[in-house]
């Protein structure tokens, strides 16, 4: 009775199945096997869902980041089409570029490839990068390029200077009548450490004497002469052949230390004496424009889901950073940066100490919140914990540091000091650009090309005429 009914029950169930839906003949005859559509399993669905829309979000982000960036190389493009005379060269921008606290200096490349750089080749810029390595590299750059530049002008000093590969180009370009492009120059920094180096640099190139200070007499010597007041009597040459390789690998040792990379320079000037410095007389009456460019970086494997967030948002960071160079490379506009004082009457002007760890100085200026003080503060608070660490003594004998100090700036120089902005009709005219109104200036924006037709030039099969007209010749050299 029981295997009955499983059979009529199994019979039941066999007739209430649909029949399988016939194959197609012609795909039957080319071999193709009888595929049955159908909806994934819950599984599947819920990874083809996660893995679809982060895939959506990252090409909807690459998409906008290059119209973006693309809109601000056609505002600048302009620039490239200018024609110079045979004897000037190019406008030049200083970039200054260091490794983020707490990483390599990979990445502050690729942040600069990535952002800046193609702005710059738009435009046909010539540029140069100061890139530091360590902290206080870009600091005792900066301040070594300014004293260059005042040893050049004429002021006094004692150092005398090596003809570097550079100096010796400008020379012989001087001699030839070549000549830089009339115009302002600039300077665009990368990064909030970056920036305070920068600061710390101009101050300690500007107001800080030109020779070096004296080096600290070398302890250990001292030490070792006052045990030893008496030299020892020669050895016997057994003596002196026993102890002929441990000297010779003491050398080696020397050696070894002299190839290792040398820290950056000592500071010339400690930000508490910035008030009691005269200025020199080759100071400006306004130094070039700058411009601070961000730089988040965030470490850490608990900060996964911030980083993910940024990393498919990197199209409203391109827009900064692009509208920012934009207004470094088109110079049209500068601004100086601000500062309010925080008393409100002049009566109330009070000896204020500055805080500078180590140096408990008091200065007669009133307190002052300059704009350069707070600009990409909130970066600071993403650095890695081991950077905030402090040791008791840095690696140049004293407490500082110039990424975890405060940004003290003296009045003469912060009120020197511009910034690159872009004006209002740039605004409007990169707004056209992206309205599709407006392409190159001067130049009429190109009809667009069917897609059948790229299709058509990519295999080779057809050109337009424009597009021969741009293309370069190429022939075999050794036959012409």
């Amino acid at each position: 009775m029981v295997d009955s009914s499983n059979s009529a029950l199994a019979a039941g169930q066999a007739q209430s199945k649909p029949a399988p839906k016939a194959q197609n003949p012609a795909m039957r005859m080319l071999g193709m096997p009888n595929f049955r559509f159908k909806l994934p399993s819950r599984n599947w669905m819920i990874f083809l869902t996660v893995t679809g829309s982060f895939t959506a979000a990252l090409l909807y982000d690459r998409r906008e980041r290059k119209r973006s960036q693309q809109k601000w190389c056609d505002l600048v493009a302009h620039l490239s089409k200018e024609t110079l005379p045979i004897e000037q060269t190019r406008r030049k921008l200083t970039i200054y570029l260091a490794a983020p606290p707490g990483d390599g200096l990979r990445i502050a490349r690729d942040h600069f490839r990535e952002y800046v750089k193609p702005i710059l080749v738009a435009a046909a810029l010539d540029y140069q990068v100061i890139e530091g390595r360590r902290e206080g590299d870009i600091r005792a750059g900066t301040a070594e390029n300014i004293r260059k530049l005042r040893r050049k002008a004429g002021e006094p000093s004692s150092v005398v200077e090596e003809q570097s590969t550079e100096q010796i180009i400008a020379a012989a370009r001087q001699s030839m009548g070549v000549y830089e492009e009339p115009g302002p120059q600039g300077d665009i920094v990368i990064g909030r450490h970056t920036w305070k180096e920068y600061i710390r640099g101009l101050h300690e190139g500007w107001l800080g004497p030109l020779d070096p200070p004296q080096p600290p007499a070398p302890v250990e010597e001292v030490t070792n002469l006052q045990n030893n007041p008496e030299t020892t009597p020669a050895e016997s040459p057994e003596k002196e052949g026993e102890q002929a390789p441990e000297s010779k690998e003491k050398e080696e040792e020397k050696e070894k230390a002299k190839k290792k990379p040398a820290g950056p320079a000592p500071a010339y000037i400690a930000p508490a004496d910035y008030p009691s410095r005269a200025l020199p007389p080759t100071l400006p009456e306004s130094f070039d424009g700058s411009v601070p460019i961000a730089f988040p970086h965030l470490l850490g494997f608990l900060n996964t889901p911030i980083r993910l967030y940024r990393y498919l948002n990197r199209r409203h960071l391109a827009e900064d950073i692009g509208r920012e160079v934009a207004g470094a490379v088109l110079a049209s506009y500068t601004r100086p940066y601000h500062d309010d004082i925080m008393p409100s009457d002049s009566e109330s002007v009070t000896t204020t100490p500055t805080s500078i760890p180590g140096h408990d100085v008091t200065t007669d200026l009133p307190p002052r919140n300059y704009e350069q003080q707070t600009i990409l503060e909130e970066a600071e608070r993403e650095w890695h914990k081991s950077v905030h660490k402090r040791d008791p003594v840095g690696p140049n004998g004293d407490n500082e540091r110039e990424w975890l100090d405060n940004v003290v700036l003296d009045p003469r120089i912060a009120s020197r000091m511009q910034r690159y902005t872009l004006c209002p009709h740039e605004e409007a005219r990169a707004q056209r650009i992206v309205e599709g109104t407006e392409y190159i200036l001067g130049e009429k924006r190109p009809a667009p090309v069917p897609f059948w037709k790229n299709l058509w030039v990519q295999y080779g099969y057809g050109e337009d005429e424009e597009t021969l007209k741009r293309k370069p010749i190429l022939g075999n050299i050794d036959e012409e």
